[in-house]
Parts: structure tokens; sequence; C-alpha cells
């Protein structure tokens, strides 16, 4: 197991390792990756050094006429942190596009991608309802009776539940995926990858929505969502610890609804999909704009 490093952690990397940043792997933590899954079911991870710990293709489940292909589509955490032999990993994949969902904040806070040369990311922000300023906040305070009021009792949780209807809802969040899958569409050759900062809830709605696009069935989309939490836990134990031990936090497992992945933050979404358009179908035809056509198109180039 990998064992908290010894170096003096500065409060600014604690609280971007709680975001999901992998700074911690920056601070002198190394990161798991001898420990972390390779795959789970149909899924294929790709091994990076630096902190991200959630790279993988979307490939391999059984969809509509076949399944979908690997070496298409890539989701994944913040690529700040990565190192260079990341960035020469990330080479191989073949990319044409990186997608960058996350707002200016994140971006100030943790830094650019780091990416192969030739590549530049595309910055498409999607809202995340102001929670990572909210718990840089929370944490920064380091006052537990706080943290207790504001995280505490299902209220992370319940914050959540908040921020997942927001995907569905506020337009310019409807455009930044819309533009993606649009993107993945009609791109030219060559691999597609985007991102948030933990790479399980703006991207694991992408990721859902998209799957099930291609005819990929609701188990195995919603398998695909909850992974996150398998690629990221012992990634985020690490950092509940460090946090523990440096006194910021007496008790970290306040972080846990938002370090995970939930089903019931995703039925969050999907009832908002329920309430403004009647259906995920709809939704995709009249929220995001992709027609049929654009449906087709995905399907023949990412299934096979």
């Amino acid at each position: 197991m990998t064992r908290i490093s010894p170096v003096p952690l500065s409060r600014r990397r604690l609280l971007g390792a709680a975001l999901g940043t992998a700074a911690l792997a920056g601070a002198g933590a190394a990161p798991a990756a001898s420990a972390a899954p390779r795959s789970t079911g149909a899924i294929r991870h790709i091994l990076l050094q630096g902190g991200a710990v959630n790279v993988r293709d979307i490939g391999g489940y059984r969809a509509a006429g076949g399944r979908v292909r690997y070496g298409a589509v890539y989701r994944a955490d913040a690529l700040s942190k990565v190192t260079d032999a990341d960035v020469a990993t990330l080479g191989g994949l073949g990319l044409r596009q990186v997608v960058d969902f996350r707002v200016p904040l994140e971006l100030r806070y943790d830094g650019a991608d780091r990416l192969p040369p030739g590549l530049a990311p595309t910055s498409r922000p999607v809202s995340d309802n102001g929670l990572y300023a909210q718990l840089l906040g929370v944490i920064a305070a380091g006052d537990p009776a706080t943290q207790e009021e504001l995280l505490g009792n299902g209220k992370a949780a319940a914050f959540m539940r908040g921020v997942y209807p927001m995907f569905v809802s506020d337009t310019d969040n409807r455009a930044q995926f819309a533009a993606t899958l649009h993107d993945i569409a009609y791109g030219g050759r060559g691999a597609l990858l985007y991102h948030c900062t933990s790479g399980k809830d703006r991207t694991g709605w992408a990721t859902y929505v998209l799957l099930r696009l291609l005819g990929v069935g609701r188990q195995d989309a919603v398998a695909d969502y909850l992974a996150s939490n398998t690629f990221r836990a012992a990634y985020d134990a690490r950092t509940r610890a460090a946090l523990a031990q440096s006194g910021q936090m007496q008790n970290p497992d306040l972080l846990i609804p938002v370090q995970e992945v939930r089903v019931e933050y995703l039925a969050a979404a999907l009832d908002q999909v329920h309430d403004d358009y009647g259906s995920l179908g709809r939704y995709v035809r009249e929220g995001l704009g992709v027609d049929r056509r654009t449906v087709a198109r995905l399907r023949a180039r990412l299934v096979g």
C-alpha cells in the first residue's frame, strides 16, 4: 500500500487533492499506479503516474449493432499534474482533441492540462453549481464545527444531488455537452478525450448520455458511471488521511459524499431530464440539439 508522504503538504496542495486535482501526487506521495485496477469488466484503464487515476477508454460495451470501439473516445480526470512519461502515454492514444469541462476557478487553482505536442485543450466549462469554490472555503477554514455544519448530516450528498440537475437544465451546460458530442461525431481522424477535475460527475454524465446514445444498456452505462469509485478509491482515501494528518479536517470522511459518485446523483439528473423533456431521447434531440443524423454518425464511428 502506498504510504502518505512524509514531505509536509501545503494547504494549497491538500485542498487541491481533496478536490480531485491530483496535487497530492505532486506533493511527493507517489500515486498508487501499481495498485490501480487495469480493468473493471469491459473497462480499459489508462495507467498514468501523475495522479490522474480515472483515465479510461469508453469502449468495450455491447451496443446497438455491435460493441463500442476501443481507441475512439476517452474519459479522464484532470491532466494538470501528469508526468513527462504520462504525456508520452497520452501521445500514444492518437488523440486529436481534448475537451476540458472545468470552470475557470479550477483552472486557476490546478493549472492547465499537460498534453502531447500539437494538442491544446478545448475549454468547455460546465458549471459545478459552486461546489469547487465552496469546498475550497470550508476546508481552508479548518474549523471542525463549520465543516460539520456545511457537510454533515447528509448535506454534502444533498449538495451533490443539486449539482446534477444543472447538467440538464442549464442552457450553457447543455451547449458544452452538445458541442462535445458533435465533435465526436464529425471530428477528424483520431480519438477525443474529455474530462473535468475528478472525471466522475460532469465527465460521468457526458459518458452516460453518450453510451446510451450508442445503444449501450442502462445497466452497463450505470456501471461505467459507478466505476469512478473503484478507480478513485485509494487516491481519495489517501487524501482524506493527509487532511486529517495536517489538522485541516478533524473528520475528513465528511468529504466522502463529494468524492464518490452515487446512483442517487445520476438519478437527480435523469429526474430533471424527465421533468424537462419526458425522455432521454427528447433531451438529446431538443435539449442538446443532437439530431438523428448525428446519432447515426456517432454509432457509425463508435460501434462495430
